[in-house]
């Protein structure tokens, strides 16, 4: 690490501890030639999730607006804020088990639905009736027969 002060690069940790909830280490060095002390921080360097979107374009994942499509299937239904964050948590957790770092929207969509279908029946066809785009009414009534199907095997 270069030293701030003397422009060195020998410098030697003097003390270590987590900072941010763990989420990175403080570290006191002091550079060996000069003995200035400074504070670095070391973090997990993630690779930003890029979402491939169905007209081809690409933008950075953005766990604000799938929480906000999420709020939006489960206003007014018994979901709360914390189960709503859940669901953002574990579709985040796959989309970087998948271990590619372009995600198509679909996919994003497929994991949103597998979650919600568990948690609240109006919900996943509220999201549903977005994501899957329902231009009628058949095509509307063709999911609600697969939900009730799958209702009925339970």
């Amino acid at each position: 690490m270069k030293c701030p002060q003397c422009k060195s690069n020998t410098s030697r940790v003097v003390d270590s501890r987590p900072a941010d909830e763990g989420a990175a280490i403080r570290r006191r060095r002091e550079c060996s030639k000069c003995g200035y002390r400074f504070t670095t921080f070391e973090r997990i360097d993630v690779t930003p999730l890029m979402v491939i979107k169905k007209n081809g374009t690409r933008e950075e994942f953005n766990r604000e607006k799938l929480m906000r499509g999420i709020v939006r299937a489960t206003e007014k239904r018994a979901v709360t804020t914390d189960t709503i964050s859940e669901i953002v948590d574990r579709v985040q957790s796959k989309l970087r088990s998948v271990g590619s770092a372009e995600i198509s929207s679909q996919l994003i969509g497929e994991y949103v639905m597998e979650i919600l279908i568990d948690i609240d029946e109006v919900s996943y066809i509220r999201f549903a009736s977005v994501y899957r785009q329902f231009n009628d009414m058949a095509s509307f009534r063709d999911e609600l027969d697969k939900l009730m199907k799958q209702n009925c095997k339970e």
